[in-house]
């Protein structure tokens, strides 16, 4: 009987990872405080459009609070919170620079922190917690439409919650306005105002969409399943490469259980290419949580644009952030510039 069995199985069919050319880093910013810990974990960036090459990275240490850095060196500014995990921020014109962070002290009661980004001092000055619901905090990212921010909150159970903020007051305040839901652990996100689209990643799963607008449908649109040869789960930051007018750019998904990232087409969803971080002027990266992506004129180290993500095995430092020229990334990848 054993032998009939045998004789009967099939072979699983061999899975292949698809090329990912190598990239290195320019520059990095000193580590978290955190040591010996799984620790650093989200960036966002604030372009100075007055003096490009002075632009700002906040980033989270999710055991200890919020970093603001310049591009590479040493942390300029720090901010206690505790346990935030991600972090997004929008110019909000006469509102300041807006920052949140997923808020998860209590991980039975999500939370969305907020702050106002000081760009000459780099300082943040917290402004309010706002209560999103029952369940752990884990992701979040912003998206503008007018005058009107909101903020989606990822929940690690795959729920996620879009909330109206309300800046108008001295202390801001925000309302549920909308609920989707992924069906496993979620984390990260990224919303862009051209299209009104929101990209979820559904870390054993793939990557999702969603109509962005409060007042739109609530279902999920596969973009780009975890297919372990295009991505590799888990699915872990998202980020995009905005390119000229209406769709054009990229989303940019770290395919983290192979140290890689994946670039996928914002106008058809299409797959583009993967690449890694190798080690050169500084390490590698590697397990990566977070990310960022702007394009644009950051001054003449980064002319076109860059990527910031977080490394998960900075030995014999704590983590840190590495920041990856765009236009390195575009001429691995062949893409336009």
């Amino acid at each position: 009987m054993a032998l009939a069995v045998a004789g009967c199985a099939t072979t699983a069919p061999r899975i292949v990872l698809a090329p990912a050319p190598a990239v290195q880093a320019r520059a990095e910013t000193a580590a978290v405080a955190t040591r010996n810990a799984d620790a650093a974990d989200d960036p966002a960036i604030w372009r100075n459009p007055r003096d490009p090459a002075a632009s700002l990275i906040v980033a989270t240490d999710k055991r200890a609070g919020l970093h603001v850095y310049g591009l590479g060196g040493p942390s300029r500014a720090f901010a206690p919170a505790g346990r935030v995990n991600n972090v997004d921020l929008r110019d909000m014109g006469a509102a300041g620079i807006i920052v949140a962070a997923s808020d998860r002290n209590d991980p039975l009661s999500a939370k969305v922190a907020l702050y106002r980004l000081d760009p000459a001092t780099a300082q943040l000055t917290a402004l309010a917690t706002l209560p999103v619901g029952a369940g752990e905090a884990y992701g979040i990212c912003l998206y503008r439409a007018g005058d009107q921010l909101f903020a989606f909150n990822v929940l690690k159970d795959g729920t996620i919650h879009q909330m109206a903020l309300d800046l108008s007051g001295s202390v801001p305040t925000g309302r549920i306005v909308r609920t989707m839901k992924l069906a496993t652990q979620s984390e990260g996100c990224v919303a862009d105002e051209r299209t009104h689209r929101l990209y979820v990643g559904e870390e054993d799963v793939g990557v999702w969409r969603f109509d962005a607008r409060p007042d739109d449908a609530v279902t999920p649109v596969p973009v780009l399943a975890a297919d372990g040869s295009r991505l590799i789960a888990d699915v872990e930051g998202l980020a995009l490469a905005r390119i000229g007018e209406g769709d054009g750019g990229y989303l940019i998904v770290s395919s983290q259980g192979d140290n890689a990232y994946t670039v996928i087409r914002l106008r058809d969803d299409a797959y583009v290419g993967r690449f890694r971080v190798a080690a050169g002027v500084v390490g590698s990266t590697e397990e990566t949580d977070g990310l960022e992506v702007m394009t644009g004129d950051f001054g003449p180290e980064f002319p076109a644009g860059m990527m910031v993500v977080q490394d998960g095995m900075n030995a014999p430092a704590a983590q840190n952030f590495k920041l990856v020229r765009w236009d390195d990334i575009a001429a691995v990848l062949h893409l336009p510039r």
